[in-house]
């Protein structure tokens, strides 16, 4: 049955796509159009988990305001975390993910023109796409970044340790709050396998309560990349232990 449930999810999502593509290539074509086709991800994502017949419970212990810029921070343990991002998240942001995925037919070309492109291991492509996300929090667009740096962690719920630098130098370097995300059991409903299966279950998601880097300097990375990792593990660690009980 989880074969099944996950040949439907990938037939649904791709038609999905290429029924909203067309309208979403027109409004890439300019720069003001692009907020129109950040919404279309939105809609995709929604309808996504709507035909997969999934609940989706986020839990918002902050509600973003549509109208400021904000570094959002997430675990990543699946590659189900990119597309719940997308519906948990309502403002326009631009996400900061591997260069590898321009290569997808159609979802690249709408990633290269939206987001953010980073090839980790490269040092010059990181401090490109840093500046990047530095001009964009200038110009009051958000960023959505995984700060472990991809999906790294061997034992889910335990993330990787330490966080990346990168989402936290933005945010310092620009004064705006980072906002913790806890994804709890995406990880369970597709886990990071070389045989990829869908599982059904309610996915669930907490929203937490921002962190200022109000009068922070470059010297406070590490104390910042610490209190966020706090926030995210400890909802982490609290959900597994209710779920296993």
């Amino acid at each position: 049955m989880n074969l099944l449930y996950s040949i439907w999810c990938a037939v649904w999502i791709s038609v999905l796509y290429l029924i909203l593509f067309p309208v979403q290539y027109i409004c890439l074509q300019r720069e003001a159009w692009k907020p129109a086709a950040h919404r279309i991800n939105y809609i995709w994502g929604k309808l996504f988990f709507f035909g997969i017949g999934m609940p989706v419970r986020v839990e918002y212990r902050f509600r973003p305001d549509p109208k400021r810029a904000y570094v959002f921070c997430a675990n990543h343990f699946s590659y189900l975390d990119i597309a719940m991002m997308g519906v948990v998240i309502e403002n326009y942001y631009a996400f900061v993910g591997k260069s590898e995925v321009k290569k997808i037919p159609l979802l690249g070309y709408m990633f290269a023109k939206l987001h953010i492109q980073v090839t980790r291991e490269e040092a010059k492509s990181r401090a490109y796409s840093l500046n990047k996300c530095i001009r964009t929090l200038a110009r009051g667009r958000s960023i959505v970044i995984f700060p472990e740096g991809g999906i790294r962690a061997k034992q889910p719920p335990k993330m990787a340790y330490p966080f990346k630098d990168g989402a936290f130098t933005m945010a310092i370097q620009q004064q705006v709050p980072i906002v913790p995300i806890s994804l709890l059991n995406n990880y369970k409903i597709l886990p990071d396998k070389k045989k990829m299966r869908m599982h059904h279950m309610a996915i669930r998601v907490v929203v937490h309560e921002p962190i200022s880097t109000q009068g922070m300097t470059q010297e406070d990375v590490e104390r910042l990349k610490e209190q966020t990792f706090r926030v995210i593990d400890a909802e982490l660690m609290k959900s597994e232990k209710v779920t296993s009980v």
